[in-house]
């Protein structure tokens, strides 16, 4: 099963059916304290006793969870003083971080993060091909990426959800489905500075990756991510949320985030354009995985009928059968 996608429109040109349908925020302060009190507990983790399972039922009750000591201050260190073009210090924001290769390692590819995408964003399928089923497997793959530096007078964000570029209609769950098939992507934010409420930290609405599409945010319902240096938040794409304001006198906020995102979906952050072949090249076989350079079967970004992996490597077998068949897909349950 495949999340629901925003296809129902009646022309190219027209929007969703339910435009115009809103479900209006809370109106009283009474009425918005008595929906907080319900929402889910955000918990907290150690990265170095956190079981991926335990992470799941997190994610599946609230949405999001903090993990505390993901990611170690040298590596941080690292990050902020990689000689890249792509974090120039006069910026505010910046992209391609799978081009420094401590953040690729240390972030991105996160152990826990990466099981935990693996768990949600990986699609398994059958087919008819003739009188035979055909068996695929989608993995995920990088969304985007972004460093956020967010300094004194900085305001807070709108409250969004990051699915929205991939016309995603949610329909209401009072739980959050078994086969855990739901959603598009899953955010990791991870503090190279302190984030506090008062330098502008995440707000999120915990249970909102449950809400339906017509259903409008309200701040009076967030939680607030605050996180120590080397703390991570991680999040669902279907998540409420926005950065707070930044109303300290001297303290930047300072964040290295990313997505992940279904393999048979269009990566936010075009990753084939922003580095070249001898770039990707240079880059760890994973990380060129996540970044594109995979099939997502049965056989969805071929070149030359083959994994696009060939591009970076031209001993990868050409021309080969991209389905399996019932013989060949004992490994994959659906």
């Amino acid at each position: 099963m495949a999340p629901k996608l925003g296809l129902g429109h009646d022309s190219l040109s027209s929007y969703h059916p339910t435009k115009g349908e809103s479900i209006p925020p809370t109106r009283t302060e009474e009425e918005a304290e008595k929906i907080k009190a319900a929402q889910p507990k955000v918990i907290s983790l150690d990265a170095k006793t956190a079981p991926v399972d335990e992470i799941v039922e997190a994610m599946k009750l609230a949405g999001g969870l903090v993990i505390r000591n993901a990611v170690s201050y040298e590596a941080l260190d690292e990050i902020e003083t990689w000689e890249g073009d792509f974090f120039p210090k006069e910026t505010r924001r910046a992209y391609g971080l799978v081009g420094s290769p401590t953040c690729a390692r240390e972030v991105i590819m996160h152990p826990l993060y990466q099981a935990t995408c693996d768990k949600f964003l990986t699609t398994k399928n059958w087919f008819w091909s003739g009188d035979k089923k055909t068996y695929a497997v989608s993995k995920p793959q990088i969304m985007n990426t972004v460093s956020f530096s967010i300094n004194p007078g900085a305001h807070k964000q709108p409250l969004h959800r990051d699915d929205w570029c991939y016309h995603v209609v949610a329909e209401k769950a009072d739980v959050y489905p078994e086969d855990l098939q739901r959603d598009t992507g899953i955010g990791w934010f991870v503090a190279a500075k302190d984030a506090t409420i008062e330098n502008g930290c995440t707000r999120f609405i915990p249970g909102s990756h449950l809400w339906e599409h017509e259903r409008q945010p309200d701040d009076a319902l967030v939680a607030y991510a605050e996180l120590k240096r080397g703390d991570a938040f991680m999040m669902f794409a279907s998540c409420y949320h926005g950065g707070g304001a930044n109303t300290t006198r001297d303290q930047e906020r300072l964040l290295f985030s990313c997505f992940m995102t279904r393999g048979w979906l269009r990566q936010e952050e075009n990753h084939y354009l922003s580095f070249s072949r001898e770039e990707t090249l240079a880059m760890d076989k994973e990380v060129q995985k996540i970044a594109g350079y995979q099939l997502s079967e049965p056989f969805l970004g071929w070149v030359r009928s083959t994994d696009p992996m060939v591009v970076l490597d031209p001993s990868v077998a050409g021309n080969s059968d991209m389905v399996r068949n019932e013989e060949n897909a004992t490994a994959i349950a659906v």
